[in-house]
């Protein structure tokens, strides 16, 4: 994304935040806990909500991976200002940097939409979380209920993507996380809020490591 996408990214999401991410992450992240990886982390949003996991010992490591330097800059004050020793590293989500079974949740927020293969991305979530471990996901996804919608998400993907950092507005995120070898214990299909509506489809919840 570059360092001119790391300065505007938090305040171009935070209407969406205010209206919507905010609450859905505190819901998502309250049930991270043991070793945690937050793929794509981008500027540390998720941070604050790790937070209180951390001060409870519910969550006993954190890392976050992102492969964006500029981001990776703005995430470590973050960090500092909440208290948190999170291990960061910089590293695409196709190639993670750490050992099969590292951890026990793995986060993804807002992040399989603008990885260069979702395929290769969840296969890594698996290789790194340990045997019934949980894969933690909030994703705008391709509207499949609204195929009016669906069309103009695929007119527009092709300029989007080159101006959103590699954002796709089509992907069938739910069925990759299934055919990954992950069962969707829960989610929820809901529209973004204050977002744009090709942005608007979006799930959430939680898979498991077969």
């Amino acid at each position: 994304m570059g360092w001119w996408g790391a300065c505007i990214y938090d305040p171009f999401m935070r209407g969406a935040e205010r209206a919507c991410f905010a609450a859905w992450r505190a819901e998502l992240l309250s049930t991270a806990e043991g070793a945690v990886l937050d793929l794509g982390a981008g500027t540390g949003v998720n941070l604050q909500h790790f937070a209180p996991r951390v001060r409870s010992g519910d969550i006993e490591r954190l890392v976050a991976v992102e492969p964006d330097a500029g981001m990776l800059r703005q995430l470590g004050p973050k960090a500092r200002s909440l208290g948190l020793d999170v291990e960061q590293a910089q590293a695409p989500a196709e190639r993670l940097p750490f050992a099969d079974e590292s951890f026990d949740t793995v986060v993804s927020t807002l992040v399989l939409c603008s990885v260069a293969s979702v395929e290769r991305s969840l296969a890594e979530v698996r290789r790194v979380l340990r045997p019934g471990g949980r894969l933690l996901f909030m994703e705008h996804v391709a509207a499949e209920d609204d195929s009016g919608r669906l069309t103009w998400q695929r007119r527009v993907e092709p300029v989007w993507k080159r101006v959103a950092g590699n954002c796709h507005l089509t992907r069938e995120t739910e069925r990759h996380i299934d055919e990954a070898g992950f069962e969707i214990e829960a989610i929820t299909r809901e529209s973004i809020r204050k977002a744009m509506p090709i942005v608007g489809p979006s799930i959430r919840g939680m898979a498991r490591k077969h």
